[in-house]
C-alpha cells in the first residue's frame, strides 16, 4: 500500500498567533523581534503584510525598519506559541497517532489506511478548516507519498492551502524546481551544487552518486535520493521519545564580540550549563559543535570529536575555543555563539584511554567541576563562577529556559 503522508505548517505562525490575541494588529505590518535591549533585536517572524515590504526573517530591526516605518514590533510570548502548537497537535491526533514534530510549528503526519476517513486531500483539507475555525489560524499542507515531498508541498503554496505532489506526477511537478526547496539542502550545499551548474531538483536526480558522494559526502547520496522520490523515512508515533542527540547552549551578545578574550568568556559560561544538562541526563560529550553567527548574520560551523568522553565543563570550554581559534579569521565581529555536546555516550559507558591523554589531570578536573556543581545547585549558579567571569560581561542579563527538542537540546 503507497503510504499518504501529511506535512502541516502553521502560517508565520509566531506573528500569526500575536495578530490572533491582539486584533488590533489585523491588516497592519507585524513583525515578532527579540528583545532590543538584550540584542536578540533581528526579526523571529513577520506576517503577510510585512513581507509585502520586503521585511524577511533574521534581519536586524533597523533594516526592517528601513523598508517598512510602519512596521509594529512585538516581543514574543513563547508560551502562548506552545500553547497553540499543543493544541494543533490535538487537531492532528484526531485523525492518527503517527505525528512527528518538526519544529514548534510544523508536523508530519502519516494518514495512511485511513480511506475511511477520505483521501490525502480530503483529510488535509479537513484538518486545515478546523485548525482555521478552532485556533483562528490558518495551516498549509502537502500531501504525498514520502515525508519530503510532503514537506516541499506545504512550502510550494501559502498561506491556507493544500498541495498533493502525486507518484506519477512528481517529477513535472517539482524537478523544475530550485534544488534549493528540497529538505536537505541548505545554503552551503547549494553554493557547492550551482558551482557545478545543478540548480534544479531534477539536475539534481539526474547527478552521478559518485560525483555527489566525491564533493558533499553521505548527504550528497541522501539528497539525490530524496530527489528522486525515495524517502521511506517513517514518521513517527506521537508517543515516541526520541533520545537527545545533542545537548547545547547558544545566546546573542548585548554586544558584539570583538576579540578572542571575549569569546572565552562567553564559551566558559554557555558550557557551565551544557555541563549541568549532561549530568541530568546522565551522559558524556564524545564531541563539540561550535557555531559563529558574525555582526552580518553570517553563520559558520565547525566540530570535533574529543579523545575521552567527559562532562566537565572547563574541558569542553578549552576545546569549544580551541576549535574557534584555530578556525574563524575575525573578517567581522561576533553577534552571537552557540556550543553543542555531540557524539553523546552514556555516563557509565566503558572508555577504551588513549596513550597521549593525561588521564589523572582529566579525573581531577571532573571532580572539581562535579564539586562546583553542587555548590551551585545549593546554593544558586552564581554562587560560583570562574574570575574571568566576574569582569564586565556582554551576556545578556535574562536568559531564557532550555528546551528540549528532538534533535536535541538547546539553550
Amino acid at each position: 500500500m503507497q503510504r499518504v503522508i501529511l506535512h502541516c505548517d502553521m502560517n508565520n505562525f509566531y506573528a500569526s498567533v500575536e495578530c490572533m490575541l491582539n486584533p488590533e494588529l489585523k491588516n497592519k505590518p507585524v513583525a515578532v523581534c527579540g528583545s532590543v535591549e538584550e540584542r536578540h533585536g533581528i526579526v523571529l517572524a513577520k506576517n503577510y503584510a510585512a513581507k509585502a515590504f520586503g521585511v524577511s526573517t533574521g534581519e536586524a530591526i533597523w533594516q526592517a525598519k528601513q523598508k517598512c516605518q510602519e512596521l509594529v514590533i512585538v516581543e514574543p510570548h513563547y508560551e502562548q506559541y506552545m500553547k497553540f502548537s499543543k493544541l494543533a497537535r490535538e487537531i492532528y491526533g484526531r485523525y492518527t497517532d503517527q505525528i512527528e514534530p518538526y519544529g514548534m510549528d510544523e508536523c508530519w503526519l502519516d494518514v495512511t489506511g485511513s480511506g475511511c476517513i477520505g483521501t490525502g486531500f480530503e483529510i488535509a483539507d479537513e484538518i486545515r478548516r478546523t485548525v482555521k475555525f478552532e485556533l483562528g489560524l490558518t495551516i498549509s499542507a502537502g500531501v504525498s507519498f514520502n515525508k519530503i515531498f510532503a514537506k516541499l508541498g506545504s512550502d510550494m503554496k501559502k498561506p491556507d492551502a493544500i498541495t498533493c505532489i502525486e507518484a506519477d506526477s512528481f517529477r513535472e511537478k517539482i524537478w523544475c524546481l530550485p534544488a534549493s526547496d528540497l529538505l536537505g539542502v541548505g545554503r552551503a550545499t547549494e553554493k557547492i551544487l550551482s558551482g557545478y551548474g545543478i540548480h534544479t531538483i531534477g539536475e539534481l536526480a539526474a547527478t552521478s552518486d559518485d560525483f555527489l558522494k566525491c564533493r558533499l559526502g553521505k548527504n550528497g547520496l541522501a539528497i539525490k535520493k530524496y530527489a528522486n522520490g525515495l524517502d521511506d523515512s517513517p514518521v513517527m508515533r506521537s508517543d515516541y521519545v526520541s533520545p537527545v542527540k545533542s545537548i547545547g547552549h547558544g545566546i546573542t551578545t548585548m554586544q558584539d564580540l570583538e576579540n578572542n578574550a571575549e569569546v572565552w568568556c562567553v564559551m566558559l559560561e554557555l558550557v557551565q550549563e551544557i555541563g549541568t544538562k549532561l549530568r541530568t541526563h546522565k551522559k558524556k560529550a564524545g564531541g563539540i559543535a561550535i557555531s559563529i553567527r558574525n555582526n552580518e548574520l553570517f553563520t559558520k560551523e565547525w566540530q570535533c570529536r574529543i579523545s575521552i568522553p567527559t562532562q566537565s565543563p572547563t574541558y569542553l570550554a578549552k576545546t569549544a575555543f580551541s576549535l574557534f581559534a584555530k578556525n574563524y579569521q575575525w573578517e567581522h565581529p561576533i553577534r552571537s555563539v552557540t556550543v553543542r555536546a555531540i557524539n553523546l555516550f552514556e555516563e557509565d559507558c566503558p572508555i577504551q584511554y588513549d596513550l597521549f591523554t593525561d588521564v589523572k589531570s582529566l579525573d581531577r578536573q571532573e571532580r572539581l567541576d562535579a564539586a562546583i556543581e553542587q555548590i551551585r545547585f545549593r546554593f544558586g549558579k552564581d554562587a560560583i563562577k570562574n574570575g574571568v567571569l566576574f569582569q564586565k560581561s556582554k551576556m545578556p542579563t535574562e536568559r531564557k529556559v532550555d528546551l528540549v527538542m528532538p534533535t536535541g537540546m538547546i539553550g
